[in-house]
């Protein structure tokens, strides 16, 4: 069985690799501003899920007639009613920290396990995953120097769990592996729903 993983994250595919898996890696290359679009009022869990879906569907296309479970996550963060997603340019990204510093967000990830067997879909399962996290206060300086890094313009928030961005944590209600961008413990429970164990996918040596 070939564990697909539907993402560029490095931060997701160093969490499979912890926990025993060793996926292939397909990049979805989804427009996930023109899938937000075509939602009518989505709920922040429904927004994340529906992105999700679109990458795993997107990749599930291009695979071939094979045995094959895959997996698409998408994660935002919620922050005083607005859903934040990866800052892109160092203005946004320190603006973004302007509002992080000091408060409380939600960091949802969507996930989508779909199974494949001769080339098509048999079985599929979704759900998302919701977890508070609360920042530190950081001066302008390290606000400045965390943005000069790069780190947050690509991540989803403007920080990261397991990289410089843990220094501007204060700490987390909930999935520590979901913040990081897939949650073990809810990607387990939509494996077992396609028919799956996850312990059957370690690729331990």
């Amino acid at each position: 069985m070939r564990f697909v993983l539907a993402s560029a994250s490095p931060a997701r595919l160093a969490v499979l690799r912890a926990a025993g898996i060793e996926p292939s890696v397909v990049v979805s290359g989804v427009d996930e501003d023109a899938v937000a679009a075509g939602l009518t009022d989505p709920s922040p869990a429904e927004l994340v899920t529906a992105l999700a879906v679109a990458k795993a569907e997107a990749v599930a296309r291009t695979l071939g007639p094979e045995d094959a479970v895959v997996v698409g996550c998408d994660s935002m963060l919620s922050l005083d009613g607005e859903m934040l997603g990866k800052p892109g340019t160092a203005e946004v990204a320190r603006k973004r920290w302007t509002q992080l510093a000091g408060n409380r967000g939600d960091l949802l990830t969507g996930h989508a396990v779909l199974r494949l067997s001769g080339g098509g879909i048999t079985a599929r399962a979704t759900g998302s995953q919701t977890t508070g996290v609360r920042f530190a206060d950081p001066s302008p300086e390290e606000i400045e120097a965390y943005v000069a890094t790069g780190e947050p313009l690509n991540v989803a928030g403007a920080f990261t769990l397991d990289g410089l961005g843990g220094w501007f944590v204060e700490g987390i209600e909930g999935d520590p592996s979901s913040v990081i961008g897939i949650s073990l413990p809810l990607t387990r429970r939509l494996l077992a729903q396609v028919g799956l164990t996850v312990a059957n996918l370690w690729s331990l040596t």
